[in-house]
């Protein structure tokens, strides 16, 4: 029996040895603000929670959702943290989340001096990050608000929140949309803080974890891992407030201690523990996209969605695994 043992022990430590020294599969997953709303991929970058499930990263920026959309209908890279999948999948391209964060939209309407009133915003310049984008899609909700057309609005895409910020403090535009990250440098500049969009009662399917349907049938694992890393993220930032906040600060470029603490208190006040997409919030965007791609009304909120990760998850008792691996109070 010795000889079996001692065989056995060493195939054991031989089949050890080949997993550990496998390579990691390098994935690119992009991202489309520096908005906390994106930190997920931030922190599971650097605090090797990809690694962790067998991926290596590489989180790449791009200059807002319409974009980020772009690149991941032309598959690099594969996954991409956006809401706005609707309208491609609509033009034919098949795009699906398998989780999201964000069912009101973390954006707050500020304007120039001399504009206190949302009514006021009717003929005016606001700027946006991009044509298809959450900025845009919140002209529409304010423009609902208001009774207005959105028309009566000039869009402007005018890049990122500090760049946008810029071109209302100097007077190129009249208003814009400001994560609540960046609101305190808006406040800083002086602009007046009109409404968060989120308050104004309408339930939105934002940011998630998206893909398409041709990657996920040849890459089902490498989805799935990632997921997992995306979600032990969640857990990991509402443990390690420090931890969080340092990686915050690298990726959002900044180390103001007042825009790191309201992204860190947005983040516990918004972010779910089980990223489920709303599904109620994917028909709100049908809705918007009906009276300029009619074909919309075609289409159901379930078509958007892969679940089957999550629910996967759920039954692995994954998300039981992660509370017991970061308590919070």
């Amino acid at each position: 029996m010795r000889p079996l043992s001692t065989l056995y022990v060493l195939s054991i430590l031989s089949l050890a040895i080949t997993v550990e020294a496998q390579p990691l599969k390098r994935i690119k997953i992009g991202y489309p603000s520096l908005s906390f709303r994106q930190s997920n991929v931030w922190v599971a970058r650097e605090m090797g929670l990809f690694n962790k499930y067998g991926l290596e990263v590489e989180p790449i920026l791009f200059r807002g959702g319409q974009v980020a959309t772009q690149a991941l209908v032309s598959g690099d890279p594969p996954i991409v943290n956006i809401g706005t999948v609707v309208q491609a999948t609509i033009q034919g391209h098949n795009l699906v989340l398998t989780a999201a964060v964000e069912n009101k939209y973390d954006l707050i309407v500020f304007t120039r001096p001399g504009i206190t009133q949302l009514e006021q915003l009717r003929g005016k310049k606001i700027g946006i990050t991009g044509f298809n984008s959450a900025t845009h899609y919140a002209s529409i909700i304010v423009a609902r608000h208001i009774g207005a057309d959105l028309k009566e609005f000039t869009l402007v895409p005018a890049g990122l929140d500090t760049e946008r910020i810029a071109s209302v403090t100097t007077g190129v535009l009249d208003a814009t949309y400001v994560a609540t990250s960046a609101a305190p440098l808006a406040r800083k500049a002086g602009l007046t803080e009109i409404v968060s969009v989120g308050d104004l009662g309408v339930e939105v399917q934002g940011n998630g974890f998206a893909t398409s349907r041709a990657y996920i049938a040849s890459n089902r694992d490498v989805v799935k891992s990632a997921i997992k890393g995306f979600v032990e993220a969640i857990h990991f930032v509402y443990a390690n407030k420090p931890a969080a906040q340092k990686v915050f600060a690298k990726y959002m470029r900044t180390n103001n201690p007042e825009v790191l603490e309201d992204s860190y208190n947005g983040y516990i006040k918004t972010i779910p523990k089980k990223p489920y997409p709303t599904l109620k919030g994917i028909q709100f965007m049908l809705d918007v996209l009906a009276p300029t791609l009619p074909q919309a009304k075609n289409f159901r909120p379930e078509q958007f969605v892969d679940l089957s990760f999550l629910q996967e998850l759920e039954k692995e008792g994954f998300f039981t695994e992660m509370a017991k691996r970061y308590p919070t109070k």
